[in-house]
This record gives structure tokens, C-alpha cells and sequence, in this order.
């Protein structure tokens, strides 16, 4: 019996991992995949994010898939062993904060998972915008470069040549064994990330065996990082909010990480989806509500020196007066 391909795509908050993803899955291959989502938080925003229902999304919160919750890992990939649905491959959306080589180490470690399953790839996804930053300030976005079989470059279209041939230099100083490629919007062609390897990249994932099973990665996270989960019932005033979000950004978002959210405006039947990495914020209305869906706007906040009882405050405050749906 032939092992299960799996792809770990990786890559600081922001990057693009949930993009990628989507574009993955909705890649017309008739391949079937089944998703794990990890968040860094109390309740999961990115995988309502995931927009294509006819593959398995297990989502794992509360904690980071590479410390607190990596048996959690374990248990399910061990109960999707035991379940009859056949994949034809597994897609790990880790949190923004992970270090992959604990992940990895799960397919290597557990002789029952190393059975039924091959790590094929592990797939950095980093923000052209923002690495350099990054790689000087989190030793996390250093790990993810560093245990990358392919990172993908994205946002080059926000940034000048110049400053591309600057990141890639860095990056082939952190790892040069990596295949990078340049990207808008993570668009990149199907086979360079999900099909399975080469001899040459099978040589790759004997190596990386060896070094897991002789290394025991321990992770720790900086403390000074917290996220917020804010919720409401409510629907929002899209003004209110909108000011808000500009008002905050530009006074705190040099310490705001991520923030992302998916809200229900007062009057309107879609969702209005908000993503911002420190101060760039991108909204948009996507897919309508469910008639039976329950309509809670949820906000995330990843950061630093975030005042929780400002934010749930000034959350609060940008619900409607009309309170209409």
C-alpha cells in the first residue's frame, strides 16, 4: 500500500498560507485532501476562510500544533488512519507562530503514522513585504525559512525589484537547498508543491528523517505575543467600524502582527471578510450568510501590547444602533 502524500505549508503570520491553500484545493485534479488547520487563539476564524466544502477541514485551536496541542496532532492523524474515507493526499495549515520541525517530526517519530503517511514537502510561504523584518525580530520566521523544501516569495507585487533581489538573497543565506519561487496571490502551478517528489527530493526526506529522529526540537514561543478574540452577536455598523480599524492600525499597527475577522454588517447579507498585517488592511463582502447560520461577527488580534479591555470596548462600539439585519 502506497503512503499518504503529506504537505506542510508554513510561513509567519500573514503570508498567505490560507490563500495557498485555497488555491490548492481548488485546483481541478479531482484529488480529494483532507485539512489541517492550526490558529493561534481561542477560536478559529481560518478555516471559514477555506472556501472549497468537498475536502475534510479538521481545525485545531487554543494552541500552537508544534507545543500544547502536537498530540492532538497525533490523535488525529491516527483517527484518519482508522476512517474510511481515502485521501488521495493531507494539506497541514500550521499557525502563523509554529516551528515545522516539531510538526515534522510526528511523521517520523510515530511508527504507525510513518507507515501510512510520507511528509512529501514542507512548503514556506513568506510576505515579500515584510521577511526581512521579520527574519531580524522572530527566531520563528527564521525556523520556517530555514526547514523549507520550497518557499514561495509572495506579494512581489508590492514591493520594487530591487527589494526582491534583496529578500532572496537573504533567504538562500538562511537556506539554499530551498526552490523559491515568486509570487502574486500565492498563484503558482500545481506540481511544484503538491505532487509527489523527485528522487532527488526523496533523498531530501530521508535526510530530514535521520536529523528528526536523532534531534528533539523543543519550541517556545515569545511570551510578549498574545491574541485577542473579540465577539459579537450584534451586527456592526460598517462606518463605525471602518473608522475604528483606521484609527487603531495607524496608532498600533507596528505591533499588531495579524489581525483577521469575518463580521456581519448591519443591512448586509454577506460577510464582509478583514484581513491586516500591521498597517495594511484589505475587506471584502464575499459568500452571503446561511439562513440558519448563526450570524457572530469575530475579530482576531495577534500582537503585542494590545489593551484587551480597550479592544473589546471600542469592539462593542461599533455595533449598529439599528441593530438590523
Amino acid at each position: 500500500m502506497s503512503r499518504i502524500p503529506v504537505t506542510i505549508l508554513t510561513g509567519y503570520l500573514g503570508a498567505g498560507k490560507t490563500t495557498l491553500l485555497n488555491n490548492a484545493l481548488n485546483y481541478p485534479n479531482g484529488k480529494k485532501y483532507a485539512v489541517i488547520v492550526n490558529e493561534f487563539g481561542e477560536i478559529g476564524i481560518d478555516h471559514e476562510l477555506i472556501v472549497n466544502a468537498n475536502d475534510d477541514v479538521i481545525e485545531m485551536n487554543n494552541g500552537c500544533i508544534c507545543c500544547t496541542v502536537r498530540e492532538d496532532l497525533e490523535k488525529i492523524l491516527l483517527s484518519l488512519i482508522k476512517s474510511e474515507n481515502n485521501f488521495d493526499g493531507i494539506l497541514i495549515e500550521t499557525t502563523g507562530l509554529a516551528d515545522p520541525a516539531p510538526v515534522s517530526q510526528t511523521f517520523y517519530i510515530n511508527e504507525e503514522i510513518y507507515r501510512w503517511a510520507k511528509l512529501e514537502s514542507i512548503v514556506t510561504i513568506v510576505d515579500a513585504k515584510h521577511v526581512l523584518d521579520q527574519i531580524e525580530n522572530s527566531p520563528e520566521a527564521i525556523g520556517q525559512i530555514a526547514f523549507a523544501d520550497v518557499i514561495l516569495l509572495n506579494k512581489i507585487d508590492i514591493v520594487t525589484k530591487n527589494e526582491i533581489v534583496e529578500v532572496k538573497n537573504c533567504l538562500q543565506s538562511v537556506n539554499r537547498a530551498a526552490e523559491i519561487y515568486e509570487t502574486r496571490h500565492c498563484e503558482i502551478k500545481h506540481s511544484k508543491i503538491l505532487e509527489p517528489g523527485s528522487e532527488s527530493e526523496l533523498n531530501i526526506n530521508s535526510n530530514r528523517r535521520e536529523y528528526l529522529l536523532e534531534n528533539k526540537h523543543s519550541h517556545k514561543h515569545n511570551h510578549e505575543v498574545k491574541s485577542v478574540c473579540l465577539f459579537t452577536d450584534k451586527p456592526l455598523d460598517e462606518n463605525l467600524f471602518n473608522s475604528w480599524m483606521r484609527r487603531l492600525l495607524a496608532e498600533h499597527g507596528k505591533d499588531l502582527l495579524r489581525t483577521k475577522g469575518i463580521l456581519n454588517i448591519a443591512n448586509r447579507d454577506e460577510k464582509l471578510v478583514v484581513q491586516a498585517i500591521h498597517t495594511l488592511l484589505e475587506s471584502k463582502y464575499t459568500k452571503q450568510w446561511h439562513p440558519e447560520e448563526d450570524r457572530q461577527s469575530k475579530l482576531v488580534f495577534i500582537g503585542k501590547n494590545i489593551d484587551e479591555l480597550d479592544f473589546r470596548n471600542d469592539f462593542q462600539a461599533c455595533v449598529s444602533r439599528t441593530c438590523l439585519y
